[in-house]
């Protein structure tokens, strides 16, 4: 990807002669400055969604007609659409989509294969926004519109005058698998998608499938179904053994030529499907659906109050807000029933008031979504813990990466504990605490049976780990998706192991804290201070050689040796002193921006620029922070730097934009850094108010001069979430020069 360094330092130095302050002007409706078209290209893998904030199901324009892993439903570069599918893509991911249903509109010959019922449409007639979407088919001179809700979608379709109406419903079910009813009559069709696992487990049932429930209010004339490339005219059902499979209506020629479709879906029975739909959409208005749809929106996006910036900054940041607020998912029914983890097979029932979440990317998602959803949605990230500590409680073990309801193992570290611990240390404790220690300590120390760890369940190579304090490239770690990344486990294990150490500290089990604690220094058994970086180790402690610290390693996760160097957000001081001392780490840091191999395309680079903070050279972390936000995001298609995954991209970038970021979750500090805005003011669940003004902000001021907190210096560039909760204000003066005063370093361990 382009990497940084685009305005060389000295550049920044004599533009500060023009500088001039951003006109400031608060943002009256963030709601319509969304554009979903962001991340649809280049490597971003996010969708056009329509659908409430973290809901079940989401509602997209398909240009993707498969559930294949990688491949997001709808990309801007495709021109034609096969469906318009109620998805549970994980925005942003590579992962898959699952027990999804697409619905087609066709006119004239009935045509059922994604292929042959494509139809061509033009950008310039899409309209997107959070709770709405419409389109026109050229080639059925249909319009399409979509709004939706937490578990149900609605789609209004306005056909041409003349030519047979079709409705095609085809759940995407892998080869072989699936089941539709067409039932004329009821003015209904139902059927699911069994759910399959990928990663550990694959191919494996993941023991539910997504079902789905279609209602209309028009005479058929015709109806069937289809198996392959066979249609079976008059057949209500159609089950298992077709490479694809569906069912179809032809509406009555007396239909309008506007009709309403509404959809319900559910992860535990047709039936709850369509209480879902009767729950959220009992009626047949389509604006009111959108309108309600909206209003969510607008709450949740006005929770953040921006003034300055530029129109396309402003729609970034609030499109990135949106993204941020799609996962984890909902997967409980309205009542609150849902299905037990990891295949459990039997039924439970979130706490009134709450729901069940799944899909948790969490090795993305610890490290800047939750932090976020702290600040934003207290109430639902502790719904979110509790939902991590029941997968825990009915699968056995705490889950490293639980998508589709399952157990992974799909990346790496055991990121559970600093989500669960980060909320505790935030004074979010509404869950089961006793039940999260236990759990946390479990995967921390124990290694499962074979049959269960080879399903996904416990860290993994903890055997190695706790042997030789590091992962020894011996072990391949075979049992994972990701295998061998010796060195980087090794890394994440001692962050995690910090996290349980605090987390221990705070219940008061001493001796566990103490142990932890030790642990948490596992660090340095992968960091060679003969090179200064970290590097694969052998067995018998000898480094692997030939060794770049600048080029791939099978011993790195998606990256190098030279940004791995760097994570060690629980003891910063430590790590500085390991490299030299101050001056020689910002100079690694200065070489990893100089050579580019910075990458804020994939998470192990997202916390790098703001650790100059720690080394006493802030104005490097406000130059680097800067120069992300302005040439890594923009406003089109392919604005996002690499994958979302899951909102991580766009919560790193919302932090960033505001002024802070989270250096080490489970340590409830921010870090200061160059915000993009005159003005910021996060309106909180509690009532109060957190203001940040950013005074003489504008593109060349760029540095920060000063900063106070309810008027009080804050020499060190940094605060608390305590600040946050308690409606501080915190005011920076920014400038067009870098300031070498007072800003003294914060390399204390966390």
């Amino acid at each position: 990807m382009a990497l940084l360094q685009k305005r060389a330092f000295f550049l920044l130095v004599l533009l500060s002669g023009i500088a001039c302050a951003q006109p400031s002007h608060a943002i009256t409706d963030p709601y319509g400055l969304v554009d979903p078209r962001i991340g649809t290209a280049h490597d971003g893998q996010t969708y056009p969604v329509v659908g409430m904030p973290f809901g079940m199901t989401g509602w997209t324009p398909e240009t993707q007609p498969t559930e294949a892993k990688c491949l997001s439903p709808y990309y801007y570069k495709e021109s034609k659409l096969t469906g318009f599918r109620g998805s549970h893509w994980l925005s942003g991911s590579c992962t898959q989509d699952y027990g999804s249903v697409s619905l087609m509109p066709i006119v004239g010959e009935l045509k059922v294969l994604p292929e042959a019922r494509a139809s061509r449409f033009s950008h310039s007639s899409e309209t997107m926004s959070p709770a709405f979407y419409s389109v026109f088919l050229e080639d059925y001179r249909t319009k399409v519109e979509l709004t939706g809700t937490t578990h149900a979608g609605m789609l209004r379709i306005t056909f041409p005058a003349t030519g047979a109406r079709h409705l095609v419903v085809q759940p995407n079910a892998r080869l072989g698998q699936g089941f539709i009813e067409v039932r004329p009559q009821q003015h209904e069709i139902v059927g699911y998608n069994p759910v399959v696992r990928i990663y550990q487990g694959a191919g494996e049932s993941a023991g539910f499938s997504g079902y789905f429930a279609v209602r209309f209010r028009e005479n058929v004339a015709h109806f069937g179904t289809w198996c392959g490339d066979v249609i079976s005219a008059n057949r209500g059902t159609q089950g298992s053994g077709c490479s694809h499979l569906g069912g179809f209506v032809t509406f009555d020629k007396d239909a309008p030529s506007q009709v309403l479709v509404k959809v319900g879906t559910s992860f535990t029975s047709i039936e709850e499907a369509e209480k879902n739909l009767d729950a959220e959409e009992s009626g047949w208005n389509f604006n009111n659906v959108r309108i309600g749809t909206e209003r969510s929106w607008r709450q949740l996006l006005q929770r953040i109050e921006i003034e300055g910036g530029t129109p396309a900054e402003q729609t970034i940041f609030y499109t990135a807000l949106f993204h941020a607020s799609l996962a984890p998912r909902v997967i409980s029914d309205a009542d609150g029933t849902y299905n037990g983890f990891a295949q459990q097979n039997r039924m439970h029932r979130a706490a009134p008031g709450t729901a069940y979440y799944d899909d948790f990317s969490l090795w993305d998602t610890f490290r800047a979504l939750h932090p976020l959803l702290t600040i934003l949605q207290p109430d639902r990230d502790q719904q979110m813990v509790q939902s991590l500590i029941d997968k825990g409680e009915q699968g056995g073990f705490l889950p490293i990466f639980p998508t589709w309801n399952s157990y992974t193992s799909e990346m790496i570290g055991d990121h559970a504990v600093a989500v669960i611990y980060d909320a505790y240390a935030k004074g979010l404790r509404n869950f089961d605490v006793d039940s999260a220690y236990r759990l946390v300590r479990q995967n921390a120390l124990v290694t499962p049976p074979h049959d269960q760890y080879v399903a996904g369940k416990g860290r993994r190579a903890l055997d190695s780990y706790s042997r030789y304090g590091y992962i020894p490239l011996e072990d391949k770690v075979l049992d994972a998706f990701h295998h061998n990344e010796q060195v980087s486990r090794t890394l994440e294990y001692a962050y995690d192991d910090y996290v349980v150490s605090q987390f221990a500290a705070d219940l008061g089990h001493t001796a566990d804290a103490k142990l932890f604690l030790e642990r948490s220094g596992n660090w340095h058994n992968v960091f060679d201070s003969s090179v200064g970086f970290v590097r694969g180790r052998h067995a018998d402690g000898q480094w692997v050689t030939p060794f770049d610290p600048a080029k791939p390693e099978t011993f790195i996760t998606e990256g190098v040796p030279w940004q791995y160097t760097f994570f060690v957000p629980q003891d910063v001081k430590g790590l500085i002193a390991a490299s030299g001392g101050s001056d020689k780490f910002i100079a690694k840091l200065d070489g990893l921006f100089a050579n580019n191999l910075y990458d804020q395309g994939n998470e192990p680079s997202h916390g790098i620029a703001y650790l100059y903070n720690k080394a006493g050279a802030p104005w490097k972390t406000q130059q680097h922070v800067r120069d992300i936000l302005l040439t890594q995001f923009g406003p089109e298609p392919s604005g996002l730097p690499g994958n979302d995954d899951a909102g991580q991209m766009s919560a790193w970038y919302v932090l960033s934009a505001m002024g802070f970021y989270q250096e080490c979750p489970g340590t409830p500090t921010y870090s200061i850094g160059s915000p993009l805005f005159t003005r910021v003011v996060i309106h909180q669940e509690n009532g109060k108010s957190f203001t940040i003004m950013a005074r003489g902000n504008s593109s060349q001021n760029i540095f920060v001069r000063s900063v106070t907190l309810n008027g009080r210096p804050l020499p060190q560039l940094q605060f608390s979430h305590h600040d946050i909760v308690s409606g501080a204000t915190l005011v920076l003066q920014m400038e067009a020069k870098p300031y070498f005063g007072n800003q003294g370093a914060q390399g204390n361990k966390n």
